[in-house]
This record gives C-alpha cells, structure tokens and sequence, in this order.
C-alpha cells in the first residue's frame, strides 16, 4: 500500500470514529425525564433524608440494618424512580439510587462496589429496572456471598444466582409490551430455591418509575402509584421474610 492510499485509509477510518462518537452522544442525549410529579421526592420528609453522594443519592431512613442498591431503566432519567424508593426508605430499608453514566447500567455496573465499602450495614439487596435489573442480576451473580438478595423489575438474569442463601423477587406486568418474556422465562433457569414471581395485574413496563409512557410499552389499566404500592409491599415483604 503506498503513502497516498495508507493516508486515505486513515482519514476513512478518522471520519467513521467520528461519526461513530456523535451518533453515541446523539443517542445516549436522548433519554427519558422524571415527570414533574418527582419534585416533590427530592426534598427531605419527616423519616427520609435524601442525600447527594458521588454514586447518585441516598435515602437515608429510619432503618439502620438493610440496605436496597437501586439500577434504573436505560435510558430512563434515575430521579424517576424517587417515588417507589422514598417509600421504600420510609418503612426501614434505606436506599442507594445509582446516578448511571450516559443514563446506561452497562456503563456503570459495578458502582454498588464502592456502597458495599463505604457503608456498613448487615442485609444488603440489588435491585433495578429493566437494563438496570439486568445489570443488577450480574453484578450479583459475582457478590451472592455479600448480598442477601435481588428484586427485579421488569427485568430477568443471565448468570447464575443460585445458592441457598440468596433471595430473588421479580416483579413484572401484565401490560408490559418491551420486556422480553420469552428471555424471562429463560432466566428462571438461573434463579435460586428462594425464587418469587409475581405479574402485576394491569400495570406495564414503564409504571415501575415516573417518566410518562414509554415508547412501545403496553396501556397500563391500573395507575403507576397502584403498580408502585403493589411493588413496595411486594420488596418488603420479602425483605422482613428474608431477614
């Protein structure tokens, strides 16, 4: 290959690079906000301090034992998931909402590494929506000894999460038209003897958080703080089960 030809090559190469960055940063700008209903989650209530840290935020409650690591949705805005986590935290288990790079689990899968550090508590769950579920189930695959156990959301895993000290509880709706049931139903070949499924009758993908429809979801036919409530008592309970 002579000069002139090496140096088209490279100026061919330099112009793919390029437009393969700006497509990425196109894409990841576009993402999905909380609804105006959050506002009211960012500030401090009577039991919940909500606290900024380099991870994203802590819901500092009234618990003192357990902890739930939060992944959100790809794509989906975290500050979404305020509503169903504030809840969470009020009856006891203290919540790390994960801030993700370019709103992408994939990019920031092991930040609950740090949090495990950091903070001191004796039950430690995973939990995350969609892409963030997905993330969070592989993240515990590898940490099953320092974890007590998993909730899902619309969400399913691809490795291996048995053993008998673990817990996992998936929760999904029925309306849900973007999770992938037929993967779903692969990933229960992965889950371990403590293993709970539960559809939400009515509620769809999107509901799990407050970002409005999301496109190519399902009709909810039950109201996102109705699918919320049903998810809360569904975490808790088994939570105060496991422990």
């Amino acid at each position: 290959m002579n000069k002139k030809h090496r140096k088209k090559l490279f100026l061919s190469t330099i112009c793919i690079f390029f437009v393969l960055i700006v497509g990425f940063f196109l894409y990841t700008s576009q993402y999905y906000h909380a609804d105006s209903s959050v506002k009211e989650y960012v500030k401090d209530t009577k039991n919940v301090k909500v606290i900024s840290i380099k991870e994203g935020l802590f819901l500092d409650g009234k618990g003192m034992e357990s902890a739930l690591i939060f992944y959100p949705g790809g794509k989906v805005d975290e500050k979404a998931y305020l509503p169903l986590l504030m809840k969470i935290a009020d009856q006891g288990v203290d919540c790390f909402l994960i801030k993700m790079p370019f709103h992408l689990a994939f990019f920031g899968m092991n930040q609950a590494d740090n949090l495990l550090h950091e903070y001191d508590y004796k039950h430690w769950y995973m939990s995350g929506h969609s892409l963030g579920g997905a993330m969070a189930a592989y993240y515990a695959s590898s940490h099953l000894d320092k974890l007590d156990g998993l909730v899902l959301l619309a969400a399913y895993p691809t490795k291996s999460l048995k053993t008998d000290t673990f817990s996992v509880l998936s929760l999904y709706g029925s309306e849900d038209h973007v999770l992938n049931m037929e993967r779903m139903k692969e990933g229960d070949t992965f889950m371990p003897m403590h293993y709970t499924k539960i559809c939400i009758e009515g509620g769809n993908h999107g509901q799990f958080g407050n970002y409005g429809q999301q496109k190519g979801d399902g009709i909810a036919t039950i109201s996102s703080k109705e699918q919320q409530k049903q998810s809360i008592d569904a975490i808790l309970t088994m939570i105060k089960e496991k422990e």
